[in-house]
């Protein structure tokens, strides 16, 4: 039924929940497990005015890249320890526009998303990551 499943992680709630029913299919389906965390490049001048982690002054990418791995590490050690052998992956770029992109580029059958995760104020506003793709992807998008 599906060959490649992708799901993309931020490190909420939300995404913690799709993570978990895409194992379930994963395993039901005999599929492909792709993890991906996409962190939002930051500009020199966005970098100047931000505070995160202090106490490792650095370059924002590379702290964004770094928190990045953290969080798809941590979703490939939940679906290892279900017995599945995900890839992972990490991107910077706009959220939406960069699942989407991946599931074309890996020919991906379906997207597992949380319905709400770590999104900010923005996303509020503007609609959510989750729902985004849903409109963007041309494979079927499972919001959970």
């Amino acid at each position: 039924m599906f060959r490649r499943i992708l799901v993309p992680c931020d490190g909420s709630k939300g995404a913690e929940g799709a993570l978990l029913k895409a194992i379930d299919l994963a395993k039901l389906c005999g599929s492909e497990l792709i993890l991906l965390t996409v962190y939002r490049h930051h500009s020199l001048l966005e970098a100047s005015f931000s505070m995160v982690r202090a106490e490792e002054p650095g370059n924002m990418d590379d702290i964004m890249r770094g928190h990045a791995t953290e969080v798809v590490e941590f979703a490939k050690r939940i679906a290892i320890d279900a017995g599945l052998k995900p890839r992972a992956f990490v991107k910077a770029g706009q959220p939406a526009r960069s699942i989407v992109a991946f599931a074309t580029e890996h020919d991906v059958d379906l997207i597992v998303i949380g319905s709400r995760g770590l999104g900010s104020l923005e996303g509020y506003l503007l609609g959510s990551v989750s729902h985004k793709v849903t409109g963007l992807a041309s494979c079927p998008v499972l919001v959970v």
